[in-house]
């Protein structure tokens, strides 16, 4: 009895050996040479789920095991509570066939409640961001840029956070966050709206990266229309100490269009990023220009292994001694000549017939009529 008992056990162990790895490679293409474009859909604006208006979708991930995909909603429980949804997106001869949204589910704060809108609180306001799902303890995690609002009469601090969910959206833990991303009043710290955007698992799940969307204030200038040196940082965290371990530099290309009229509003940052292993990332950058409707959207690879720990560099600015993240363009959606909305966040998805992985875009709208909520599908191409 105790051999065969040993040898169930011997079996139980081998066989949840193999379930981790398995879930990893569905996620991690091999290599990517290029991506080609397989098709577009366009959520319909205004589509009403459950008493929720569907929009401001800013970040997507793909469950492999479930064929589903979890979609953070940066809507400030202006219109409906601070939200997420859940997806179906069926694939079928290589085009989107449609996006079948299956559930909604409010984010939660650490006394169980629903959070409030900015009129009512507007220092516990979250501004959801990015979320992605954890397949081996079937749990998300979500970030939120946080509030700075400086005025003379009613500033408003509210820090950024990075919080472990359950499926249900209640808290189960949170990460500590290192002292450079506390809002401040001064110039220091993170921009408004230029926080915690992007955010990836990686090293089967033992690591998380996420990345500022613009440069802190100590680190220099936001992107303009010639090489600046805007440099932002990507984090890495460990995910069982929920610490930070290393802070990389990564240069933003300039922005791509001048605003019209000249001196209007621009911008360049980083809205996602995607662990390849191996300490790389697929990295997106989004710019804008005031007088042009669509987005520049940039896919890079970025290679962390050279780039220099500047966890203890205050100032990206004035101590210069690092090496930023090495980059390599894949692709420029410009050139594809299809429209391109404000794209923010990406996913890999499930393969295609022919073995090849697929990459899911999602553009957030911003519950404007005159933008669109976008799924793009492209083909990675070995």
């Amino acid at each position: 009895m105790k051999f065969r008992f040993l040898c169930l056990l011997l079996i139980i162990v081998f066989l949840a050996s193999c379930t981790s790895p398995k879930i990893v490679q569905t996620q991690l293409p091999d290599r990517i040479g290029s991506l080609k474009l397989l098709d577009v859909y366009t959520i319909p604006h205004g589509l009403n789920f459950k008493g929720t208006n569907v929009g401001g979708l800013s970040g997507i991930d793909y469950d492999a095991l479930e064929d589903r995909y979890f979609m953070i909603c940066d809507d400030r429980s202006s219109i409906n509570p601070a939200r997420f949804y859940a997806a179906k997106i069926p694939i079928k001869d290589n085009k989107i066939d449609t996006v079948i949204f299956t559930d909604v589910v409010f984010l939660k704060d650490e006394k169980g409640q629903q959070y409030p809108d900015s009129k009512t609180n507007p220092a516990r306001t979250p501004d959801p961001e990015a979320m992605r799902y954890n397949p081996v303890h079937k749990n998300l995690i979500w970030s939120s840029e946080g509030e700075r609002i400086v005025r003379a009469k009613d500033t408003v601090l509210s820090n950024p956070s990075i919080t472990l969910i359950n499926l249900s959206g209640s808290q189960t833990d949170g990460f500590m966050l290192p002292a450079n991303l506390n809002m401040r009043a001064t110039e220091n710290g993170p921009r408004q709206n230029g926080v915690l955007e992007g955010m990836s698992f990686a090293d089967n799940y033992k690591t998380l990266y996420v990345n500022v969307e613009e440069p802190l204030y100590e680190d220099g200038p936001r992107a303009e229309l010639q090489p600046n040196k805007a440099f932002v940082r990507i984090y890495r965290f460990n995910i069982a100490t929920r610490k930070n371990t290393a802070q990389y530099a990564y240069e933003l290309d300039p922005v791509a269009y001048p605003p019209s009229p000249e001196g209007s509003f621009k911008v360049n940052g980083i809205p996602d990023l995607l662990s390849l292993g191996n300490n790389r990332l697929l990295v997106l950058e989004r710019s804008y220009s005031t007088g042009r409707i669509p987005c520049t959207i940039k896919v890079f690879i970025a290679d962390l292994n050279t780039a220099t720990d500047i966890s203890n560099n205050p100032s990206l600015k004035f101590n210069t001694g690092f090496t930023p993240a090495q980059k390599k363009l894949l692709l420029n959606m410009d050139e594809l000549k299809v429209f391109t909305d404000n794209i923010e966040g990406v996913s890999f998805g499930p393969r295609l017939p022919n073995g090849n992985p697929t990459l899911l875009f999602v553009a957030d709208n911003n519950f404007s009529p005159f933008q669109q909520s976008q799924v793009f599908l492209f083909e990675i191409i070995p």
